[in-house]
């Protein structure tokens, strides 16, 4: 990357926001990976829309950071730009039924809210770590709930530089996928749309997630959630588990024995080690069941 491209970024964004060679695994809930050449820190719309324009306008590829739930970057880290919304992005609105957020609001946040202002459907999500943009992206979900059945509209910033709303249709929502997913668009904004409920009843369900959560899942541990997709008429936690893998480990990164669907860092490990096991868990189940897992995990940079 050229003095020159830094230069200009500096003149789209105060110089705190340009930061060069900025660790990644601070960045990430597996809390491993290098460093990325630039993080650039984008505070609100005409910063945004200045420097993606020029990133695109020189043919600079960059990488939208969200919360970094569903994210492995490489120990060698990612010899690119990054950019991570904050400011203006992370703020969260109530009016009357709805909730507009920022892309980068944190959705356990704004899950709170919702029960806060007595706003019932978004229970689902308290236990989510990602953020609302990435959530768009996943179309996250859990606990029977996800993001098609409370999304009313998204604002996205387009290729060409243009400010779009996109409805509930136009998204084409599917399991962990939806229209923005490889594609050029930009979450900027989503607005919810929630009903009215009892507070007390709403709080007795969040809790008794979090509950299922605790119990359930590997939260003590870094870890990406669920790294796999569930296959067609399986479950990915059992089969792994079926095919003899609770617990295998390379490195400091294991195989849940809580949950045999994460893959958690002991605290130890490495990039590479987290993608060895990944790697081998999809090999060995291909071979005892012939079926295919796909990551929900994003590899950034060179494995």
């Amino acid at each position: 990357m050229s003095d020159e491209v830094l230069r200009t970024l500096r003149e789209f964004l105060p110089e705190e926001n340009v930061l060069e060679n900025e660790d990644m695994d601070v960045h990430t809930t597996f809390r491993v990976g290098g460093p990325a050449r630039v993080m650039l820190l984008i505070n609100d719309r005409e910063q945004l829309i200045r420097t993606v324009g020029y990133l695109r306008q020189i043919g600079q590829e960059f990488f939208l950071l969200g919360n970094g739930s569903n994210l492995l970057v490489s120990d060698r880290g990612y010899n690119g730009i990054v950019i991570r919304l904050t400011g203006e992005f992370a703020n969260i609105s109530v009016e009357d039924e709805r909730i507009r957020c920022g892309a980068a609001s944190q959705l356990s946040l704004v899950a709170r809210t919702a029960a806060d202002h007595s706003l019932t459907g978004m229970e689902f999500a308290t236990g989510i770590p990602g953020s609302v943009g990435g959530a768009m992206v996943m179309n996250a979900g859990a606990f029977g709930g996800d993001m098609s059945m409370i999304t009313e509209s998204v604002e996205i910033l387009s290729e060409t530089g243009e400010i779009l709303t996109l409805d509930n249709e136009t998204m084409e929502f599917g399991y962990r996928t939806s229209v923005i997913k490889g594609s050029p668009f930009i979450v900027m904004g989503v607005t919810f749309r929630l009903a009215r409920g009892d507070r007390d009843e709403i709080m007795t369900l969040i809790n008794e997630i979090a509950e299922k959560r605790r119990s359930k899942q590997p939260l003590e541990y870094p870890s990406a959630g669920s790294t796999f997709k569930r296959p067609e008429g399986y479950f990915a936690g059992k089969l792994i588990m079926d095919a003899g893998l609770r617990g295998f480990s390379i490195g400091g990164a294991r195989v849940s024995d809580k949950h045999c669907g994460f893959v958690i860092n002991q605290g130890y490990a490495s990039a590479a080690d987290v993608y060895d096991v990944i790697c081998q868990v999809q090999e060995r189940v291909k071979e005892k069941f012939g079926v295919d897992l796909e990551r929900e995990v994003i590899l950034l940079g060179d494995f």
